[in-house]
C-alpha cells in the first residue's frame, strides 16, 4: 500500500529550469530601441564657441610678421602714423628685444601677429606668450578677410 502512493507521487516532478523566452523578448526590444536611437546622437559634432570679429580694429598697432625661415619683421601700422616701414629682425630674441622697446615707447598699443601658414603653431604661441610676459594686454592674430 505504501508502494502505490510512491508511484502516484513519482508522476509529478517540479521543473527547476528558468524560462528564458520572456528575457529574450525584452532584450530584443531593447536592442531595437538602441539601434534606432543610436544614429540620432552624433558624438562627432563639437559645438565650438563663435568669435565675433571686432567692429572697430585698433587705430594703431604693432605689426609682427613671422616668416617660415625663422626671421620676422616688426613695425607700427595705423591711421595716425601711417604704415611705417617694417624692420627685419633675425631671431626671436631680437624680435622680443625690439618689441620690448616699442612697448616702452607706446605702452597702450596692441600687438597684431600675422604668421605664414607654413609656420609651426608653437612658434606663434611662443610669440604671444612672450608678448604677454612683456606686459602687452591686447595681442591679436591677423587672419584673412
Amino acid at each position: 500500500m505504501g508502494n502505490s502512493t510512491m508511484r502516484g507521487g513519482r508522476g509529478r516532478k517540479f521543473k527547476s529550469e528558468i524560462n528564458v523566452v520572456p528575457y529574450i523578448d525584452v532584450m530584443l526590444v531593447l536592442l531595437i530601441i538602441f539601434m534606432v536611437a543610436a544614429p540620432m546622437t552624433n558624438p562627432g559634432v563639437i559645438d565650438l564657441p563663435t568669435a565675433a570679429r571686432s567692429n572697430l580694429p585698433p587705430t594703431e598697432y604693432i605689426q609682427i610678421s613671422l616668416q617660415p625661415d625663422t626671421s620676422a619683421t616688426i613695425g607700427i601700422n595705423g591711421q595716425k602714423s601711417g604704415s611705417s616701414q617694417p624692420e627685419k629682425v633675425g631671431g626671436r630674441a631680437a624680435l622680443m628685444k625690439r618689441l620690448r622697446s616699442m612697448h616702452e615707447q607706446n605702452p597702450t598699443m596692441p600687438v597684431m601677429i600675422s604668421a605664414d601658414k607654413d609656420i609651426k603653431y608653437d612658434e606663434v604661441i611662443q610669440v604671444v606668450s612672450e608678448a604677454k610676459k612683456i606686459g602687452i594686454d591686447r595681442v591679436g592674430l591677423a587672419t584673412k578677410q
